[in-house]
């Protein structure tokens, strides 16, 4: 019998939402832009928060849709930090959903890895003073 292992929940819980009937698709699930653009918000506030400044999206990798999200599902994006660069940062978001209000399982539905450049008031990349990640 296959069995397939999930990772385990990672990060900082960064956004919490409800699915709503105007996010789904013509099929009736939540539409993957609408899940992909509240990934890109918990990213953001993520990086924001580390960087003490302005953030832009610069790229997305390694995205992973493993299960639907439904109307009704309660949305949880969780964040880590996985790399440090000269003037950006990576952020790893899963996203985890509740099915059932009433209870505390999640069920992991996507994840990526997202790419956000600190920006000065010009618009421009700003250098981040940030120490280096603890080793995992």
């Amino acid at each position: 019998m296959l069995t397939s292992s999930l990772p385990p929940l990672e990060g900082t819980l960064s956004l919490r939402t409800l699915a709503m009937p105007a996010d789904t698709n013509p099929a009736g699930d939540i539409f993957g832009g609408w899940l992909l653009s509240q990934m890109d918000i918990a990213g953001g506030l993520a990086a924001k928060k580390l960087c003490h400044s302005r953030v832009v999206t610069v790229g997305i990798d390694a995205m992973t849709f493993h299960k639907p999200v439904f109307v009704g599902d309660v949305v949880c994006c969780y964040t880590d930090v996985t790399k440090i660069g000269n003037t950006s940062l990576t952020v790893k978001v899963q996203v985890w959903s509740v099915r059932d209000n009433y209870s505390s399982e999640r069920i992991l539905v996507t994840e990526g890895l997202f790419t956000y450049v600190a920006i000065d008031e010009h618009r421009q990349p700003k250098q981040l003073a940030l120490p280096p990640l603890p080793a995992k």
